[in-house]
């Protein structure tokens, strides 16, 4: 038997942001996942090995290497590779391009609880970081709020400015404060420990993604931020006890566990009102690998 490898491109080709996000859905209507989550740190960087297995959709074990200081010598920051195995049997079905998983797992991970969280109308969209991530956040929320106006901001200028060439069409913003008070929608990317986004500058009606803290110690928002908003998450196991997001405000008693509304095995709580700040923590995990894997082997076969 052959063992299909799907390399990144003529993988890409294939997909669609609203196809995968409908095939998350669906996925967490399955048994809930049994995972295994293992990270090792040497100051910066992690080494991340995740598994998953889901009843009726089979078995994706990832490992990720995170090095920060890869990007100044040319260098992903993020590399690793994705094995997919069979429900019935546990043989090897696919080898699936690392970075093809991971670009639409974690964009799609986040536009799902946008699809359910943001207001339909959302005309403005901020994005806090002008890295891969933010690129393919970018395509992801172009897929879903075709009419909106992108804006994004970064730390180093120079970045923010390669970006806009790569995406026409979208604006840098100057100041970060001013740019998050006018957006419908701000989704973060960045590799922050400290908060970047203060609770003093959001109003009612906005969504808040937050993507980029997946340590212990990192956090994007402050916990004003936390207190003003609804708060979510994509899956309790992988981000209450694991993030600093949550799991610093939890411990030190800012927030009560109450606050998170939601993960997405509870899709049917994640709505909001009109004048709710909606705020939404993407912690990944190695179900979401699977759920994207096979969506994209799925598509692979049909193609």
């Amino acid at each position: 038997m052959n063992i299909p490898f799907i390399p990144f491109a003529e993988g890409e080709a294939l997909l669609d942001w609203i196809g995968l996000t409908d095939a998350l859905a669906a996925g967490h209507h399955l048994p809930k996942a049994e995972i295994g989550d293992t990270f090792l740190y040497r100051d910066s960087d992690t080494l991340l090995s995740r598994a998953a297995w889901i009843n009726g959709l089979g078995m994706a074990v990832k490992t990720a290497t995170i090095f920060p200081g890869n990007p100044s010598s040319d260098k992903p920051m993020v590399n690793g590779g994705v094995n997919l195995y069979a429900d019935g049997d546990g043989t090897l079905e696919a080898i699936v391009d690392f970075h093809l998983v991971t670009k639409w797992k974690t964009a799609g991970d986040s536009l799902l609880a946008a699809r359910r969280l943001a207001r339909p109308d959302s005309r403005n969209i901020l994005i806090v970081g002008a890295g891969t991530v933010g690129r393919s956040l970018f395509d992801a929320y172009s897929a879903a709020f075709p009419q909106a106006q992108f804006t994004v901001w970064n730390r180093t200028r120079a970045n923010a400015e390669a970006m806009a060439k790569d995406r026409p069409g979208l604006e840098i913003a100057d100041t970060l404060a001013d740019a998050v008070q006018a957006a419908d929608i701000v989704t973060s990317a960045t590799m922050s420990t400290d908060p970047l986004i203060k609770g003093e500058w959001l109003r009612p009606g906005q969504h808040i993604d937050l993507i980029g803290a997946y340590r212990p110690d990192m956090r994007e928002v402050d916990d004003a931020a936390l207190l003003k908003s609804r708060i979510f998450v994509d899956n309790f196991d992988t981000t209450l006890g694991h993030i600093g997001e949550v799991k610093i405000p939890l411990e030190a008693g800012t927030i009560k566990r109450d606050a998170i509304k939601a993960d997405y095995y509870d899709l049917s709580a994640f709505t909001r009102t009109a004048d709710d700040i909606t705020l939404f923590k993407n912690g990944g995990g190695a179900h979401l690998d699977l759920m994207t894997s096979r969506y994209i082997l799925d598509r692979w076969r049909t193609s």
